[in-house]
């Protein structure tokens, strides 16, 4: 499936089931007096925001390359799943605040069957919706539907800790405030994941090992010799990756001859692995200062 339509499928699909979820947990909430209850609502209804970031951004990712983006502009994607994070963070950090008065003043809420049965009914639902964001992000290979799947699976937990926390209402008068505190803590690992992993790409990845071995593999069809294929660098553009590294010919080869080599190289690259690929030549008794 191409980024652009599982971003508005798994984009449509969550405003809805989002917003009609926070409903219902907002409601449960203020009825209990629960403020683990309604920042748990407040997260699933950012979850419908970042949703519309989604969208959006697989809009503008979509767009192809022009003279300005030769590359395309496919690090939206990336853009807006940090966008994404952002909204996460901000989030989490005033129910950390709201979570701390409660604790400081010794409010308790007041969780009843309505909270029990919103509260499953939120971990099912959120995480179905998690593992559907997950299955198009693989198969349609974006980052932004998979960071939104994370969004799905924190709220999901977040729920599973208030459910928790309920069943000992009796026992702790804290526990909606540390409960809180949980919650809110698990909203900013789910940001930082986010970050981690689109900051990473825009900063220039190694390419795995899976790849490198499958790109030995394929020159190693095409020449029985060995080039020392080194210095390895993968260009991630998301609507296309770039992958350059150096190879070492004979000294006595032409400039046409190793032209040719590193051009059948490229192309077979191309053919078997959708990447464009750019080769420096290298003498085969050229060392570099680090090797």
């Amino acid at each position: 499936m191409e980024r652009k339509k599982a971003s508005y499928v798994e984009g449509t699909v969550s405003i809805i089931g989002n917003i009609c979820l926070f409903a219902l947990k907002y409601w449960a909430g203020i009825v209990s007096g629960s403020i683990a209850l309604m920042a748990d609502a407040w997260h699933t209804l950012s979850d419908s925001i970042s949703s519309v970031v989604v969208i959006v951004g697989a809009k503008l990712a979509s767009k192809q390359p022009d003279e300005d983006h030769p590359f395309g502009h496919g690090r939206w994607e990336l853009i807006s799943a940090i966008i994404i994070a952002i909204i996460l963070v901000l989030i989490a950090f005033g129910f950390i605040t709201d979570s701390i008065s409660q604790l400081r003043t010794k409010e308790s809420a007041n969780f009843g069957t309505l909270a029990i049965v919103i509260t499953v009914v939120s971990i099912v639902v959120k995480e179905l919706m998690a593992q559907y964001a997950f299955f198009l992000g693989r198969r349609s290979d974006s980052t932004i539907v998979k960071a939104d799947g994370w969004h799905h699976r924190t709220d999901a937990l977040s729920s599973l800790v208030i459910l928790i926390g309920i069943l000992f209402k009796n026992y702790f008068w804290w526990i909606d405030g540390v409960l809180g505190l949980l919650v809110s803590l698990m909203i900013m690992y789910a940001a930082y994941a986010i970050l981690k992993e689109s900051v990473s790409k825009i900063l220039g990845e190694e390419p795995g090992e899976e790849l490198i071995k499958e790109i030995l593999g394929h020159m190693r069809s095409l020449y029985d010799y060995d080039l020392h294929p080194h210095h390895f660098h993968l260009h991630n553009y998301i609507s296309s990756k770039e992958l350059t590294f150096h190879i070492k010919i004979d000294n006595m080869l032409s400039v046409e001859e190793g032209h040719a080599i590193a051009t059948a190289i490229e192309e077979l690259i191309d053919e078997k692995l959708s990447l464009k690929s750019t080769i420096h030549l290298e003498p085969v008794d050229y060392a570099h200062k680090n090797d």
